[in-house]
């Protein structure tokens, strides 16, 4: 049954709990299994917490039986990116200059929200130091590497918690997204990834990267997302600029499909992006597909240019406030390419900083005008697939920053809009590929309506990486 068990979703596994035909405790010895047998060739899992899995599956498993499920998720198996805090277990964030020793004593308020819906805590997942790249390496615990292919790269800097769901190590993850960080490894691992319109996820602590980072679901439906939504957008008092849950839930939102909305596809952003081939063929053709279900579809681009320069101002200035605490001799422990971007940060002034405060609120405003005409906008989420693990930019490429490679994903960060990275198809080298999706802010019931129309529809789907040379 084991192998079966990490194929379901966590709708699945809920469903099966409740007609009893296996329990929390089946599903979390499996998704343990299914851990061990694929770290450390994945390195997706910075800690694992077997027997406090099993406790709480237990418990779990007592509350079914009772016919008194704690929640929404009780007894679904979750992972945690290592950025949020969870109790009883350090959170590292990638880096080798904070301090393991600690009270560790508060939840993050989203993992809060799991442990009160009776979500199985499974363990803590991989990040680049603080966050601070698309991709999944760090000092800490070097690089997570892509389940599809162990050469390469399962992005960031949500890379563990995309693996981990990708390979069936978990239904659900929580991740967090700055500038792409859920999208990215969703697109690159071929599963679900949303960043839901900020504020609309609780955060704490705040983010040194302020209002760009948000908490979103990792998972193989949008269903699931859905319903992960469901349960960590409950308020919390710790974070002043949450707005809270959806009116109506989430999981409420995903039906009624896409006829009748009005979509624009923008496949290069108005001739700014280079585009792979392949990634844009697989991405056009799940966009006809999107017109055969009864959208309206428009090829037409939302008019901005590059926003990357205000990013990075907000950005670097966000990682040199991260490690300013640190005294020099600590710093030499940082990521190199982190050390550069803070050396960088630290010298934009507060006029620098406003200025691309100033471009932040332009885009918003251009954007807010192109949804009152279009329900969503269309792009890939990543240009290109996953490239050699290890490296922040694909070898020979000539880039210098992440940011070069994935100009689809960060200015939804600055606006603060929903959008989610669906898994439409692979390239040629058998390698996932992602659209994304975009909807106005507070629509993320669009952006999840239509993507569980491509699940439903068949255009979506997890199909599961070979694994024969991780085990």
């Amino acid at each position: 049954m084991t192998g079966e068990l990490i194929g379901l979703t966590a709708q699945d596994l809920i469903e099966g709990y409740r007609k009893g035909e296996f329990s929390p405790v089946d599903a979390t010895r499996a998704v343990l299994a299914r851990i061990e047998e694929t770290e450390p060739a994945l390195n997706a899992f910075v800690r694992v917490d077997a027997a406090g899995a099993l406790a709480r599956a237990e418990e779990s498993a007592r509350r079914w039986r009772e016919g008194e499920p704690a929640g929404l998720v009780d007894g679904v198996p979750v992972s945690v990116k290592d950025i949020l805090l969870q109790r009883g277990a350090p959170t590292l964030r990638g880096s080798l200059t904070v301090p393991e020793q600690g009270g560790w004593d508060e939840d993050s308020p989203s993992v809060a929200r799991l442990r009160e819906h009776g979500a199985v805590l499974v363990g803590k997942t991989t990040t680049p130091e603080f966050g601070w790249k698309g991709v999944t390496d760090s000092p800490l615990s070097g690089a997570t590497r892509n389940p599809y292919d162990t050469s390469r790269t399962a992005g960031g800097s949500s890379g563990g918690s995309a693996a981990a769901v990708a390979v069936g190590a978990g239904p659900l993850s929580l991740g967090t997204d700055g500038g792409g960080s859920v999208r990215i490894p969703a697109s690159f691992c071929g599963i679900f990834g949303l960043k839901p319109t900020y504020g609309r996820v609780p955060l704490y602590p705040a983010s040194a990267f302020g209002t760009l980072s948000h908490v979103g679901p990792l998972a193989r439906t949008a269903a699931d997302a859905a319903l992960l939504m469901d349960v960590i957008s409950g308020p919390d008092p710790r974070d002043w600029s949450a707005s809270g849950p959806q009116a109506g839930g989430f999981q409420d939102a995903l039906h009624g499909g896409v006829r009748g909305l009005r979509v624009a596809y923008s496949p290069t952003l108005g001739g700014q992006v280079a585009v792979r081939p392949d990634v844009a063929a697989v991405v056009r053709a799940a966009v006809t597909r999107l017109a055969e279900l009864g959208a309206y579809v428009e090829e037409v681009d939302p008019d901005f240019t590059d926003p990357v320069e205000a990013f990075h101002t907000l950005w670097f200035s966000g990682a040199a406030r991260v490690v300013q605490h640190l005294p020099a001799s600590r710093r030499q422990l940082l990521d190199p390419g982190l050390q550069e971007i803070c050396t960088r940060g630290a010298r934009y002034s507060a006029l620098d900083y406003l200025a691309a405060v100033d471009a932040r609120m332009a885009l918003g405003r251009r954007m807010g005008a192109f949804h009152s005409t279009y329900d969503l906008l269309v792009t890939p989420t990543v240009p290109i697939t996953a490239f050699e693990a290890g490296a922040e930019v694909p070898r020979g490429s000539g880039l210098r920053r992440w940011t070069g490679w994935t100009p689809f994903t960060y200015p939804f960060n600055l606006t603060q809009q929903p959008a989610a990275s669906v898994p439409v198809g692979l390239d040629g080298d058998g390698l996932p590929v992602g659209l994304q999706l975009v909807a106005a802010r507070h629509r993320d019931d669009l952006v999840l309506r239509t993507a569980h129309a491509f699940y439903e529809s068949g255009t979506a789907s997890h199909a599961s990486p070979n694994t024969a040379g991780i085990a």
